[in-house]
């Protein structure tokens, strides 16, 4: 096979397309909870692309209804970043990182990191506070 047929079977495969980001967008299910919407996405570096890929999919919990899209990237027009290392726990749940540098995983590369960008100032307090006291590092833009 030439390059020609290699690089057009590759550009005809939807697999070789991954999504390098994932945006959410949460709302209220609960009478009791007053009307909330809040729009942010996260990016893995340092790892496998595909490792994404499970770790954006749809759920509901609780209160709050949670819609997860698969992006290219995540969206610029953010108003703050949180940067941590990323864990085994927040392959599946993004939220989770380590405080502790040090503790490794045999899966994870050590320079593996999750980037949360959020785009509404709604609860951007506790968003900070979650960050920060999870060994993140919080950037306002």
């Amino acid at each position: 096979m030439n390059a020609r047929v290699l690089l057009l079977i590759a550009c005809a495969c939807p697999a070789t397309v991954m999504a390098q980001g994932c945006e959410v967008v949460s709302r209220s299910q609960s009478q009791a909870v007053p009307e909330i919407e809040t729009r942010s996405c996260y990016e893995y570096e340092g790892v496998p692309s595909q490792a994404i890929g499970w770790s954006c999919s749809n759920e509901s919990k609780g209160t709050l209804s949670t819609e997860k899209k698969p992006v290219e990237r995540c969206a610029e027009g953010y108003v703050a970043t949180c940067q941590a290392r990323l864990t085994q726990e927040a392959l599946a749940n993004p939220h989770s990182t380590s405080k502790d540098p040090s503790a490794g995983s045999a899966n994870i590369p050590d320079n593996a990191q999750v980037t949360w960008y959020y785009y509404d100032a709604q609860k951007l307090q506790q968003a900070r506070k979650d960050c920060e006291t999870t060994g993140g590092q919080w950037k306002n833009r």
